[in-house]
């Protein structure tokens, strides 16, 4: 099981502000589980993982076995929560240099994704890629006209059924959509691409247990029933009508409101293996969007250690005391891999020579832990047993059930995000959307003028 260690956070708040926060957490628990709070049509992930179907897992399964069979690489087209739940479980999981390995070697089709920029050098190079492998796609959007994945996914269709003529594209082509309308799901009933379902009281960043993560995760060969599993079990765990001690995702977000209301504005993520890179990213939307609204929110930052401890160890040692950390601490290593000594010792690390890279990577965790404390940033540690696809469901429904009520108590809607249309609007009427025509010529004159 996650295990959570806050002893390093009371040089700055007490233990007795902590729990003054009971009654707020409980109160929140109560609006989800009860949905009387802000945002309640978005609650279908609160007992997702007890509720996903075994003939939804066993299509989910079928789809991912019979694209990976014919597929060297796998692209899935998403943005946003459409894209960074899978990614995270996929890269957690998988070989560093997967994209080095023979399709043998790996077992398992090479996943690559679209839909998550417009670069143009980006989209040209993945087609390139793609002339001489066999590949097939994942297509997720709820409309299906967002503007990311649907350019990809027009890119990569056309790219297709030049490729393999439009009736064996079509077996090649799945899509996670709408379950009634929408776009893609227009297209996908017309085209006959095999389609899953974006559940409506589901939202994005949310979303990494329904077939939007699913999906690429079995396609990438990942065991989702071990994933789910791990997530169940967090869910029994943390249910309403427990006090912080018993429950974890209550005690994170307790934690994290009192930070906040100590001047502690910005939640710095860290893991020390690069598996952890995207999960970093998935957390980052997952926080930032749910709790970033009315001027209020933890900025939500990432770090990977120990890379970022020579790029922005400096700043976090001794920079604007705002911040504070939260460590994602994995106990048991795959591999065994030990420093070799050496004769000349020029370079003086005999005295580690035998070690477990593991150990010196756990010393390294603890001493920048020490340092930091001592330097003045609070230290959250969150304790996984190890990198797989049980203690990453944990890990998933963990910050999920926490995102919810830390947002709850801070007073703010976690399942909308209403800021991030503003920039889509500016996009639309600088490219000549129709019905932007106003307001394109009030944005050409603000540019002529800057």
């Amino acid at each position: 099981m996650l295990k959570l260690d806050i002893s390093h956070i009371y040089e700055t708040v007490s233990q007795d502000e902590i729990y003054s926060y009971q009654k707020a957490v409980t109160g929140a628990n109560e609006m989800l589980y009860n949905k009387t709070g802000k945002g309640s049509d978005y609650l279908g992930w609160l007992e997702l993982p007890s509720n996903v179907s075994k003939d939804e897992i066993t299509q989910i399964k079928d789809c991912a076995s019979s694209l990976a069979g014919k597929s060297e690489i796998i692209v899935v087209i998403g943005i946003g929560g459409s894209y960074l739940g899978a990614r995270a479980v996929i890269d957690a999981l998988s070989n560093n240099f997967n994209s080095l390995l023979s399709k043998n070697e790996r077992k398992a089709p090479l996943i690559l994704f679209a839909g998550e920029n417009i670069s143009e050098d980006y989209h040209a190079e993945l087609l390139g890629v793609l002339n001489d492998r066999d590949y097939s796609i994942i297509v997720i959007s709820k409309s299906g006209t967002t503007t990311e994945p649907a350019i990809a996914f027009r890119l990569l269709k056309n790219h297709i059924e030049k490729k393999y003529g439009k009736t064996e594209a079509k077996t090649r082509i799945a899509a996670v959509t709408d379950k009634a309308k929408g776009a893609l799901k227009k297209l996908a009933d017309a085209e006959g691409y095999q389609t899953f379902v974006i559940p409506d009281d589901v939202g994005g960043r949310f979303s990494v247990l329904t077939p939007v993560g699913l999906l690429p995760i079995a396609a990438a060969g990942f065991d989702i029933d071990a994933l789910l599993n791990g997530a169940k079990a967090m869910q029994q765990l943390t249910r309403d009508k427990k006090s912080m001690d018993e429950n974890p995702a209550d005690l994170y977000a307790a934690v994290r409101n009192a930070l906040y209301n100590k001047g502690k504005s910005i939640e710095i993520l860290a893991g020390y293996t690069p598996n952890l890179n995207y999960v970093v990213e998935w957390w980052k939307q997952l926080y930032g969007e749910s709790e970033g609204k009315e001027g209020k929110g933890i900025f939500p930052a990432g770090v990977n250690f120990t890379a970022d401890l020579h790029s922005m160890g400096q700043w976090m040692q001794e920079g604007t005391r705002s911040i504070f950390e939260t460590v994602i601490s994995i106990q048991n290593s795959t591999h065994n891999l030990t420093v070799p000594s050496d004769k000349g010792n020029l370079d003086e690390m005999n005295y580690i020579s035998g070690k477990r890279l593991s150990e010196v990577n756990k010393m390294a965790e603890l001493g920048t832990m020490l340092a930091h404390v001592e330097g003045g940033v609070p230290n959250i540690a969150i304790s996984l047993n190890k990198i797989d696809e049980e203690n990453l469901g944990e890990l998933i429904y963990f910050f999920e059930k926490a995102c919810a009520v830390s947002g709850y108590v801070l007073g703010v809607n976690p399942f909308d995000q209403p800021g991030v249309e503003a920039y889509k609007k500016n996009m639309f009427a600088l490219l000549g959307k129709p019905g932007f025509e106003d307001m394109k010529r009030v944005l050409e004159s603000k540019l002529k003028q800057s």
